[in-house]
């Protein structure tokens, strides 16, 4: 059997990873992960950095095409695959709404989101404590973010972040939301109705479920 066309390169557990994994998923396509080791400095290496010039995971090969970054990965992959699976870009109506959603992720979701996932989930993983003012602080902001949504999402046309449709909005949003609920602050999503009921639709589709399975948590202590 040929390998898939598509790989993507990054560890399954990183949350970055998941991110493009999920929109992968979604569209149906058949791609490999392919392991890059950061404790041994693989991502530093002049392989990785021959994908990724600057040292990050994931990085995408799709034929001749290399990309990185996940969310333009993930924005390539709708646009490129735009009829096949899921069709994560909404009728150019709501194009701006999307690009407003696309934007509050990278600026305001994943700032507070990110720092809060590390602390209370990666860094344990590691080996290390979290830092209780750091989780204080970042759970703080994160709740302040999350109340825009919340309002956001109580308005008549918005069962999604961009309208009444599935986008690259919501998939952006989906392994940070899925890591969080991993750990002690979960309830920054369960106290807030609109917010989980948003999070409890999106995280029950099949794509989402086959990503997941994917990710290999390591066993409880």
């Amino acid at each position: 059997m040929a390998a898939p066309a598509i790989k993507l390169y990054g560890l399954a557990l990183s949350p970055n990873v998941v991110r493009a994994a999920a929109v992968l998923n979604e569209k149906g396509l058949d791609f490999e992960i392919v392991p890059v080791d950061l404790t041994t400095g693989a991502h530093k290496q002049p392989d990785f950095l021959a994908l990724n010039p600057f040292g990050q995971i994931p990085a995408l090969t799709d034929g001749d095409e290399v990309l990185y970054e996940s969310r333009a990965i993930n924005r390539y992959i709708a646009e490129k695959y735009r009829a096949t699976g899921t069709d994560l870009l909404p009728p150019a109506s709501a194009s701006a709404k999307l690009e407003v959603w696309l934007e509050v992720e990278s600026h305001h979701f994943y700032p507070a989101v990110s720092p809060l996932v590390f602390q209370l989930l990666i860094k344990p993983m590691l080996g290390g404590a979290p830092d209780a003012a750091a989780v204080e602080k970042h759970a703080g902001e994160l709740a302040r973010v999350l109340d825009v949504y919340e309002a956001h999402l109580a308005k008549p046309g918005n069962r999604f972040l961009a309208g009444e449709q599935f986008t690259l909005a919501d998939a952006n949003h989906m392994s940070y939301l899925f890591m969080l609920g991993k750990t002690a602050q979960a309830g920054l999503v369960e106290s807030r109705p609109r917010v989980k009921a948003w999070w409890d639709e999106i995280s029950a589709r099949p794509a989402w479920a086959k990503t997941v399975a994917a990710i290999p948590f390591p066993p409880a202590a």
